[in-house]
């Protein structure tokens, strides 16, 4: 193998690492969003686990994440805005990332 192959499959690699991690994320930062989420439905325990795991579900729906913004905003109602929810997202994506590299 050549050096232009082996630098080819090292960035092939770097990008197919990058990309798991930015879905892990994701994931986990709808995971917890759904906590807080349940926390204002006032819901606890496993009824807690449960809304978070519907909202990570929520994420499959269509690209992006207006999906969940949808869902979470249409569950939460009047205690917070869609705006909010964008906003909780943006702030619980670098806590998911910081926990992701903390593993």
């Amino acid at each position: 193998m050549s050096t232009f192959d082996d630098r080819e499959n090292a960035f092939e690699n770097k990008y197919a690492h990058d990309q798991e991690m930015q879905f892990r994320a994701e994931s986990r930062r709808n995971k917890l969003l759904g906590l807080w989420a349940a926390e204002l439905l006032g819901k606890t325990g496993e009824d807690a686990n449960a809304y978070a795991r519907e909202v990570i579900k929520s994420d499959f729906e269509e690209a992006g994440h207006e999906d969940v913004v949808r869902k979470v905003a249409g569950d939460l109602g009047d205690k917070a805005s869609a705006d909010e929810v964008r906003a909780k997202m943006d702030q619980l994506l670098k806590v998911a990332k910081s926990q992701l590299l903390e593993e």
